[in-house]
């Protein structure tokens, strides 16, 4: 009943529209029932209740968090934050491919800034494992991107359970530079030392902090700091992806989302869609590319760097089908877009029902299995 409504609406002006709603608790009614157990899913340090969560995008500012896990998803990644807050780019820069069950985008980090989103997401009575999303204002020259990152960094630190470094948006000029190795190591070791200096003067977290979001997390007795990740493009060859895997693997990296929405158009049923410009696109035609771009993360990387899969899942054969390429959790935007609220616990469901059909005790046993 919902779906044509919002469908008849710009595509922004429902997004928003649905967040005002959600945050005022018109979702409420629709929070999703108790789904099969997945058992305990630990990744870098962290314990989720399910594996699917929310893609930075979806919740730029961090307003809806609780609703959204009310809606069955097992985590949410805020942002993408900027350190200063920034307009983002002109409108219209987001549209549905409705015939091709994709969107594109150019939003280009449209968000309230890092300080204004870390004092929300202080203050929020969290109920799921809460990840924030980072990247580079606009206006922000070459040599002082790394600066910039650290500042944004610096901010959020307290308030996300891990940091996603997203050095992969098509919609900021130059930002996908940062994947080349000696950007992206510099960028990595510069924000890996700001880990471990804020972890340290952060000492022990008490079991009250921790539920706000503070993470323990032990080797051998040692603080490790906040898990950090980065986002990375579809749009980079099998040579790329080695020589990312390899920078990430060495500087410490505990993690990987892949991937980002893509520039590519190929094989679209909509018509002229040259005639809504640049930006990227998500949604079904990036569902096989990105769980190629998984299976050659996860072969690359040696089952060492856990895999958070995006890109394109609409079912739980998608997901399903992810995990089996090498992901460790999952992430959804378009997909819960186009299927609504009941997404996440029709995906968990599906997906609880696979693992079982095909034998799998646990997800960590199908991880990788297609492989």
């Amino acid at each position: 009943m919902m779906r044509p409504v919002m469908f008849g609406l710009d595509a922004e002006r429902a997004h928003e529209t649905g967040i005002e709603a959600m945050r005022l608790g018109l979702a409420s009614p629709l929070a999703a029932p108790p789904t099969e157990s997945f058992g305990e899913i630990e990744r870098f340090g962290l314990k989720f209740a399910n594996p699917l969560g929310v893609a930075a995008g979806f919740d730029k500012n961090g307003v809806v968090v609780d609703r959204l896990a009310s809606l069955g998803f097992g985590f949410v990644e805020v942002g993408t934050v900027t350190y200063k807050p920034q307009p983002g780019n002109p409108k219209p820069r987001l549209f549905r491919l409705q015939d091709d069950e994709a969107l594109i985008n150019r939003l280009g980090f449209n968000n309230d800034g890092a300080a204004v989103i870390a004092e929300r997401l202080k203050k929020l009575d969290r109920r799921c494992i809460v990840g924030v999303n980072i990247g580079r204002n606009k206006d922000v020259l070459n040599e002082d991107t790394v600066a910039n990152y650290v500042k944004c960094f610096e901010t959020i630190f307290h308030v996300a359970d891990y940091i996603t470094i997203n050095v992969s948006s098509p919609n900021t000029p130059q930002l996908r530079d940062l994947q080349l190795p000696e950007n992206l190591s510099e960028l990595l070791r510069k924000l890996q030392e700001r880990n471990s200096v804020l972890s340290a003067v952060s000492d022990w977290l008490s079991p009250e902090s921790e539920s706000k979001g503070g993470v323990r997390r032990h080797v051998s007795g040692a603080y490790l700091g906040k898990p950090l990740l980065v986002k990375i493009s579809p749009d980079v060859t099998d040579s790329q992806l080695e020589q990312i895997v390899y920078t990430c693997t060495t500087c410490g990296i505990d993690g990987i989302v892949a991937t980002n929405t893509t520039i590519a158009r190929d094989g679209l049923a909509t018509k002229d869609v040259e005639r809504l410009g640049t930006g990227g696109l998500s949604g079904k035609p990036l569902t096989k590319r990105s769980t190629d771009v998984i299976s050659t993360v996860y072969r690359y990387s040696k089952d060492k760097l856990p895999i958070i899969g995006v890109g394109g899942i609409f079912t739980a054969e998608d997901a399903f089908e992810k995990i089996a390429a090498g992901a460790s959790l999952l992430q959804a935007y378009t997909g819960f877009v186009y299927g609504g609220p009941s997404f996440a616990h029709d995906i968990n469901t599906g997906l609880a029902a696979i693992l079982k059909e095909r034998g799998f005790r646990t997800i960590d046993e199908a991880v990788g299995s297609a492989n």
